[in-house]
């Protein structure tokens, strides 16, 4: 590996996009302000905003929802899900979904998988976001694996970069209103930053570490802290031996706050087709 370039068997060397070095570099940066402007408060909107735009908003709204079908929910709290993931900062929901669903059919592949872990633990981690690969990052080639959003006007608008980022505006512009820039630099810096890593975690030390209840044929494993950080989703071996199951954790003790939120739903009359785990 160079400072400049990534390259993989024959493939022909990766070139860094500098637009997302900058974009991604600005926002760690900015996060290092965090400790000059604390306040508990500050804190406890991180770690709600955190919840939503996480939990909410991708584990349940872009991953168990869109990418998987692993529940129905009415079409109108849907498009309010998809959204909530749209603020976590994470990319459009088609080029979300689509890449999941890839990563889910050629699982650690080195040339399928936009996230493979066997190109090593920092692609799969983040690298694969700073050296795209057109195939995974243009619109023409990856809506064809979430052909089910990409008929949906509403799924194509908040899928175009400056769309979403848009988004964003308001919810600086509140966070300000609400408690000044030390409530932007943890409700809208640091909460993204954290976010990020957070769902990258799931793409690399999952696939790494941990142990595996199911033996499938990738090595993607359960690992407690990740799920813990990611509201069930560490839960990965799980839910790589059935990906359209609602509930990630299987054990009493393999927390899935995601499924909590699920079985709230279900309880209100939400959700219904909740796909469970086989006997």
């Amino acid at each position: 590996m160079t400072s400049n370039s990534v390259q993989v068997n024959s493939e022909p060397a990766l070139k860094l996009e500098w637009t997302n070095v900058f974009f991604f570099g600005a926002f760690h940066a900015l996060a290092l302000l965090a400790p000059f402007c604390f306040s508990w408060k500050a804190l406890g909107v991180m770690l709600l905003l955190h919840w939503l735009f996480g939990s909410i908003g991708i584990c349940l709204g872009y991953h168990r929802l869109l990418t998987h079908r692993s529940l129905q929910v009415p079409k109108p709290l849907e498009y309010v899900l998809t959204i909530i993931g749209t603020l976590a900062m994470q990319g459009g929901p088609i080029f979300w979904v689509a890449g999941h669903r890839m990563h889910h059919l050629h699982t650690e592949d080195v040339d399928n998988d936009p996230y493979s872990a066997q190109r090593g633990f920092w692609w799969s981690h983040m690298l694969w976001v700073l050296y795209p690969r057109q195939k995974f990052f243009d619109y023409n080639s990856y809506r064809k694996f979430a052909p089910d959003l990409d008929k949906e006007p509403l799924y194509r608008w908040l899928d175009r970069t400056p769309n979403f980022l848009m988004l964003q505006i308001p919810v600086v512009l509140f966070l300000y209103w609400l408690g000044g820039w030390s409530f932007v630099i943890y409700g809208f810096v640091l909460r993204a930053v954290l976010l990020w890593h957070s769902t990258w975690f799931i793409n690399s030390v999952t696939h790494v570490f941990g142990y595996k209840t199911y033996e499938i044929e990738d090595n993607s494993r359960n690992l407690w802290w990740a799920a813990l950080l990611t509201y069930g989703e560490g839960w990965h071996n799980n839910h790589h031996a059935q990906p359209n199951v609602a509930k990630a954790g299987r054990k009493w003790w393999e927390i899935d706050m995601t499924w909590w939120a699920i079985r709230a739903l279900q309880s209100l009359g939400l959700a219904r087709r909740v796909i469970m785990p086989p006997h």
